[in-house]
C-alpha cells in the first residue's frame, strides 16, 4: 500500500475548488451582449407604380399598387362600373372584359399586367342611342332579370362569337380540323363560365342566336 502524500491531496483539493469557481462564475456571469435584430422595412409605406391602361379607346395615367386587378381598377379608380365584382375568384364571369379583343375575368389579371393593350368594358361596347347588337338583342329578348351579370354576359358573348368566327375550337366542337359552325350547343359550352343566379339562360341564348344569324332551330 502507497504512503500518504499530503502534497498529493492539497493538489487534489486546490483543482476542486478551481473548477468549482469557473463552474459558478460561468453560471452567473452576465449573458453576451446579443448582436442587433435587423429591423424589419417599413410596411406602412405603399408601393405604387405607374401605369397606363387604354380602356374603351381613352389612356388613362394611374399610380397603383401593383397588387390591384384590373376590375378594381376600372371600378374603383376609373369609375366604370359595368364590369361586376361577383365571385373576385374568376368562376362567375360578372366581372368579363375584351382584351385586345379577346375576352377575360378582369378579376384574375393584374391592371399593371395590360399597359399597352386594348380594353373595352361594356360602357365602350355601345351607348344608349347606338347600342350594340348584342345589347340590343339582349333587350328585345329580355336576356337579364336582376341585371348583375349583364354586363360580362354580352362582353363574354361579344368574345365569344369572334373566337367562332376565327375558327378557334371548343370542348363541343365535333371536328377540330374544321371551322366550328355556331350553334345553341357551341354556345352553351362556350359561355358556361357566365353564371346568371336568375336563371335566364334560354332568353341569352336566344339573344345570341339571333346576332349570330341563327333560326329558332339553331340553323342559320
Amino acid at each position: 500500500m502507497p504512503e500518504f502524500d499530503p502534497n498529493r491531496r492539497q493538489l487534489l483539493k486546490a483543482s476542486t475548488v478551481a473548477v468549482g469557481g469557473v463552474a459558478v462564475s460561468s453560471q452567473f456571469a452576465a449573458p453576451a451582449e446579443a448582436a442587433p435584430a435587423a429591423q424589419p422595412a417599413n410596411s406602412t409605406q405603399a408601393t405604387t407604380m405607374n401605369v397606363r391602361l387604354k380602356v374603351n379607346g381613352i389612356e388613362h395615367q394611374l399610380q397603383v399598387d401593383p397588387r390591384t386587378t384590373l376590375l378594381d381598377a376600372l371600378r374603383d379608380r376609373l369609375h366604370l362600373t359595368g364590369s361586376k365584382k361577383g365571385c373576385d375568384q374568376g368562376q362567375c364571369g360578372a366581372c368579363t372584359v375584351l382584351i385586345d379583343g379577346r375576352r377575360s375575368t378582369s378579376c384574375l389579371t393584374l391592371a399593371v399586367m395590360q399597359e399597352g393593350h386594348e380594353i373595352t368594358t361594356i360602357e365602350g361596347l355601345g351607348t344608349p342611342t347606338n347600342l350594340h347588337p348584342l345589347q340590343r338583342a339582349f333587350i328585345k329578348h329580355d336576356g337579364y332579370q336582376c341585371g348583375f351579370c349583364t354586363p360580362g354576359q354580352i362582353c363574354s358573348a361579344v368574345g365569344m362569337l369572334e373566337e367562332i368566327r376565327s375558327g378557334a375550337p371548343s370542348h363541343v366542337t365535333a371536328d377540330l380540323n374544321a371551322s366550328p359552325q355556331a350553334s345553341d350547343m357551341e354556345f352553351r359550352e362556350r359561355m358556361s363560365g357566365n353564371l346568371c343566379r336568375c336563371g335566364a339562360y334560354s332568353n341569352i341564348q336566344e339573344a345570341i342566336a339571333e346576332v349570330a344569324g341563327l333560326t329558332a332551330g339553331g340553323k342559320r
